[in-house]
């Protein structure tokens, strides 16, 4: 059985290497969102208990201020009516219908329009 050239080890450790790099990114990424449903959902949590009122308005405040500027998607602003105090929410926007605009063939003017 030939051994294989330096060259050809050389090239499957390269390939090996960005296998591990490819899973730990996968890995960083799941954990990141991991981290940002759990910080959410304490956040949430705090929002509906109210268990310190002072902390809850202040806390709300700070959504309110903070939520407007850092969303950028109108469908994602929907998600926050409530916490940014939108009293409305357009009807053209919403999660369902995102999708389907997306999807529309580059060119076509869409008749509702």
């Amino acid at each position: 059985m030939a051994r294989k050239t330096i060259e050809q080890r050389l090239a499957q450790l390269d390939a090996q290497r960005a296998t591990l790099k490819a899973r730990q990114a996968k890995q960083d990424r799941a954990i990141d969102t991991r981290r940002k449903v759990l910080l959410g959902a304490l956040v949430l949590q705090r929002l509906e208990a109210g268990h310190d009122p002072a902390f809850t308005q202040r806390l709300t405040d700070w959504l309110r201020r903070e939520l407007p500027g850092f969303l950028t998607r109108e469908a994602d602003k929907a998600l926050f009516a409530d916490l940014i105090g939108s009293e409305t929410i357009p009807e053209a926007v919403s999660v369902r219908s995102e999708p389907a605009a997306i999807s529309q063939p580059s060119g076509e003017a869409s008749e509702a329009a």
